[in-house]
């Protein structure tokens, strides 16, 4: 196989860079969760992390890997915000500006955060295409340095982090399941469970109305979506043009999942975790409960992306309770 310009010692100096600017999240369990399934399952809350994501942790790797030259010229991003946010901090804590593009649609709760961390938000039209361009031209204009929200290995090394910590107090999960964007988290993950746990599994997880990822890794030729229409959010983006031969390559599998599972486990969490996630974060656990992922028997990490979202929008709002039961599994895990 072809080396990768991303390793676990990335990985691992990643962790001694940010510890004393993030949190190590704790690692949460469901005992009825785990007699609905069948399966172990442990979550690693990166809901709880500062900003309310674990976009802080890749955030903060790469703004304290830029040379002091550098970072005087301020960063600049693209991001539906949570790696607006985690971006907005880190450069506070550095001491240097921050200029994040948000598309329109961008939640409001996620926009005041941004704002409240010190950024500068400068509006885009909600594609992708849009995004690039918007950044692209802050970039020639400012001079500041562009730190893409998963095209960027520390970026991704700081991102891995979650389960280098999620792996030193499971050490012996079989799999690991991680909600798929552009593919940072996933990346980091594969690398960081592969360094610390010879043959675990590595599985990302994606909405159907978002689903270049999995198309990607199936054909091995990488697709995108301009504007994909999904629940999730933070799922927007389609596959890195530098994250998916990483993906490719150490991910043992990409399944997707309906808007009608996202909304489903994430209102479980709500209810029997007592924890306040995002619907991002309930993909991995809607792919356990539709039977992409077979979990029976196995012990299971899961990483709870973000907790970021708007309390007087919640999905289920004025929907009579339907309870999620797991179907027969389609695809090991």
């Amino acid at each position: 196989m072809p080396s990768l310009p991303l390793a676990f010692r990335d990985v691992q100096e990643a962790s001694q860079r940010i510890g004393a600017h993030v949190h190590r999240t704790p690692v949460l369990t469901s005992s009825y969760l785990d007699n609905e399934t069948g399966g172990r399952l442990y979550f690693k809350c990166e809901n709880l992390q500062k900003t309310g994501s674990f976009k802080a942790r890749g955030a903060h790797n790469a703004v304290f890997l830029l040379e002091p030259g550098i970072a005087a010229r301020g960063v600049v991003t693209h991001s539906s915000g949570n790696h607006a946010a985690a971006l907005a901090l880190a450069a506070r804590r550095r001491g240097i500006r921050a200029l994040v593009v948000m598309p329109s649609n961008a939640s409001e709760i996620k926009k005041a955060a941004v704002a409240g961390y010190g950024a500068t938000i400068v509006a885009c039209a909600p594609t992708l295409a849009s995004r690039e361009s918007t950044t692209a031209a802050l970039v020639a204009e400012t001079g500041a340095q562009l730190i893409h929200p998963f095209e960027d290995y520390g970026v991704m090394a700081g991102q891995g982090t979650a389960a280098l910590e999620l792996l030193e107090s499971q050490p012996d999960l079989d799999s690991v399941l991680v909600p798929v964007g552009g593919g940072g988290l996933l990346a980091g993950t594969a690398i960081a469970a592969r360094g610390m746990r010879r043959g675990i599994a590595v599985i990302g997880v994606e909405p159907e109305q978002a689903d270049d990822a999995m198309r990607s890794f199936r054909t091995g030729i990488r697709v995108g979506i301009d504007a994909p229409v999904t629940i999730a959010d933070g799922l927007r983006a389609s596959i890195g043009e530098r994250t998916f031969p990483i993906v490719r390559q150490c991910v043992d599998d990409v399944v997707t999942v309906t808007e009608a599972g996202i909304v489903s486990a994430m209102r479980l969490l709500w209810e029997r975790m007592k924890i306040v996630v995002e619907p991002s974060s309930a993909v991995p656990l809607a792919g356990i409960l539709e039977g992409r992922i077979a979990v029976a028997g196995r012990s299971v990490g899961i990483i709870l992306t973000g907790g970021n979202v708007a309390l007087d929008a919640l999905p289920w709002q004025g929907q009579a309770r339907t309870p999620a039961a797991p179907a027969t599994p389609a695809s090991p895990g």
